[in-house]
């Protein structure tokens, strides 16, 4: 045996074992959660995701080879007053017209409104839940309407071309509980293997 094998050899043996030990402590892992009554898996394909009662989502395709143009993903949810001051926090953008009730029954709006860019994040949320590693490559956006503080609101996104090489245009629109829609736009993702 050359000196040159010997290595090869033994570091092909090590992440032999490697990979064996650690997939064992994976799946030992996901029994215990399990077995906790903790969720390691869901639905829409999200891994160790965290998913709440108060959000809705729906979904015509659960596999990622299968997607083609038609398909959609929808998610729902209220937009509260925390998640405004949360956002506010994590963005830096602490206009009074999302924060301050009595400025802004002064405004056009007479009254709180959702960033947009909160609001727009819903798209963001819809298409995580498409399936496999989405990869967002681009948005376009327009905003027609304004979104209220703790306003019930709904992004659509359906596939309009498949592109080639795993890439989607879709059609996307945040719409409220009127069926009003807030923001209309595009995107182009990329849906990888998980």
């Amino acid at each position: 045996m050359s000196s040159e094998s010997q290595p090869s050899a033994l570091a092909e043996a090590w992440v032999r074992n490697s990979t064996y030990f650690l997939d064992s402590v994976l799946a030992a892992n996901r029994a215990t959660l399990s077995a906790f009554g903790v969720p390691t898996d869901t639905e829409d394909g999200v891994v160790g995701g965290e998913e709440r009662p108060e959000w809705d989502v729906e979904l015509t395709e659960n596999r990622r080879d299968a997607l083609t143009v038609g398909d959609r993903v929808r998610f729902s949810k209220r937009l509260t007053d925390d998640d405004v001051h949360a956002f506010a926090a994590a963005s830096g953008d602490t206009n009074p017209l999302h924060l301050d009730d009595e400025y802004a029954e002064s405004t056009r709006f007479g009254g709180r409104i959702a960033h947009g860019t909160l609001v727009s994040g819903l798209i963001s949320a819809a298409l995580a839940r498409l399936p496999g590693l989405v990869i967002y490559l681009s948005q376009d956006l327009e905003f027609q309407r304004p979104v209220g503080v703790d306003d019930r609101v709904t992004a659509d996104c359906e596939i309009v071309e498949a592109i080639g090489d795993e890439r989607y245009r879709l059609r996307t629109t945040v719409t409220t509980e009127e069926g009003e829609v807030a923001i209309d736009g595009e995107a182009v993702v990329l849906l990888d293997e998980a």
